[in-house]
């Protein structure tokens, strides 16, 4: 059986054995921020930013931080239009979670529409500096996709 690929969370909370901790992506064509989120789904917290190169060496890299935190399903960002419709980065995103279902995880898609204004919002609420925010964006716009994709399933909003 293949691992659930799906944009519902519902499907996606089914497909974890017993909850767990997850891991959140946002796929930029440059770089991916990762976050992490505890087995109890209360909060995600910004990991590291890779950098994005050949899928090989992406998979590698990932495989290393899911073994690290004993990572029970991946939430991949799918950036929509804001009319809802789906665009090529959007099937970029859905092809890179099909790549990734080789490593047997389920994957949630979770829009990620207001992902990167949250993420700047915050981190200016943190004074942190433009040269700071810049090389910090990316994950910390990855734990607002997994906070919003946990507070769904933790709560019940399908």
């Amino acid at each position: 059986m293949s691992p659930v690929i799906t944009t519902g969370a519902l499907e996606f909370r089914d497909a974890l054995p017993e909850a767990g901790a997850l891991l959140g992506l946002d796929l930029g064509t440059q770089t991916i921020g990762t976050a992490f989120c505890d087995a109890g789904w209360r909060f995600a917290s910004p990991g590291k930013t890779l950098k994005r190169g050949k899928f090989g060496a992406d998979k590698a890299l990932l495989e290393a931080l899911i073994r690290e935190r004993s990572i029970k399903g991946v939430v991949i960002g799918l950036p929509l239009n804001m009319d809802g419709s789906e665009g090529p980065r959007s099937q970029s995103s859905r092809a890179y979670a099909r790549n990734l279902a080789v490593l047997g995880l389920p994957i949630l898609l979770w829009d990620e529409r207001w992902s990167t204004s949250g993420a700047e919002r915050g981190l200016i609420e943190q004074d942190m500096s433009r040269a700071k925010r810049a090389t910090r964006i990316d994950s910390a716009a990855a734990a607002v996709i997994l906070q919003g994709a946990i507070d769904a399933l933790a709560g019940g909003m399908f």
